[in-house]
Order: structure tokens, then sequence, then C-alpha cells
């Protein structure tokens, strides 16, 4: 009886499940932008606050946690250090005055821009291999895999011109 050779007697492997590879990319990707940011002082999760704070001042930290997806004793820890460092301000909410509203200082504003840009670079370089359908599609499986898994896609508006399959490429182009 003649058997056909084993995978690992010819040297090719089984396709590793779509979860790891997603896993392992994801993984990947928030260590490589948290390393670019690092130069910044920020960590990702300083700069999707910042973002998301640049799309709509004033809101409480307990609407910015719902919105974030953080629980609020985080959120009031990552508020507090941003407040510390001078990119953002507390001021009492004007519809609730046992709440703050959170505000973005100029010299967030600025820290923002050169992290979009970075985040916008990140973008194009990740996503090199792939022709501008491709990124289409892959963001809208993506989106909708999120949205099946309970989880928002949407989670930091402020990035809708890195996000866009040619955004991310035209801020690049910017910059040369």
């Amino acid at each position: 009886m003649t058997t056909s050779p084993s995978r690992a007697e010819t040297g090719t492997l089984m396709p590793a499940p779509m979860a790891f590879l997603l896993s392992q990319l994801g993984f990947h990707a928030a260590q490589v932008f948290a390393e670019r940011l690092m130069p910044l002082g920020l960590q990702p999760r300083h700069f999707g606050l910042l973002a998301h704070l640049a799309e709509g001042e004033g809101r409480s930290q307990q609407q910015l946690a719902d919105a974030l997806a953080i629980h609020r004793n985080v959120m009031v820890g990552l508020v507090d250090d941003m407040e510390g460092r001078g990119l953002v301000e507390r001021r009492r909410h004007p519809s609730d005055r046992r709440a703050h509203a959170v505000f973005l200082t100029a010299p967030a504003r600025a820290l923002l821009a050169e992290a979009r840009r970075i985040a916008a670079e990140y973008e194009l370089e990740l996503l090199t291999p792939l022709e501008d359908s491709d990124r289409t599609a892959l963001m809208a499986l993506l989106q909708r895999l999120a949205r099946h898994a309970g989880l928002n896609p949407d989670i930091h508006p402020g990035l809708q011109t890195a996000n866009h399959p040619r955004g991310a490429r035209r801020v690049a182009e910017s910059r040369a």
C-alpha cells in the first residue's frame, strides 16, 4: 500500500486557522503602532481618547468610557494622566453638576495632528501589499466581523481620513 508523504516530510505547513492569523496580525499591528507613538509620549489608548475628543469635546468621563468601551475607573486614570500632562482639561459639565466635561488643550491638538500622521503612514505601510479595492473589501469585512462580535468598528471616529483606503496614501504622499 502506497501512502503519500506527510506535510512534515514535504516541508509544507497547514494554513494557520484564520482566528490565529487575525490575532497574530492584530497583536503585531498594535505593537508596531504603540512603538511608533512612543516618541510622542502616547499610547494607543491616549490616541483613541484624543481622536474621540477631537470629534466632540465636552463629553463626560462616563460618556467617553462608554464610547471607547473601557471601564469608567480606567477612564478616570487616563484623563488624570492626560490632564497632568496638559493635554486635556476638565470643566464642570453644563447639564450634570456631578460630572466633568473633558476638553482638548492646544498642545493636545498639535500632538494629535502628529499622531494622526504617524497612524496614516503606518496604515499605508501595513496595507502596502493590497490594492485599493482589496483595502476597501478588507475594511468592510472587518467591520462586519466586528459588528457580529458585538464590537464597535467605529470606535475611533477621528480616523476617517486614515481609514479611508486612499486617505492614508494621500496623507503619506502629502508628507513626501
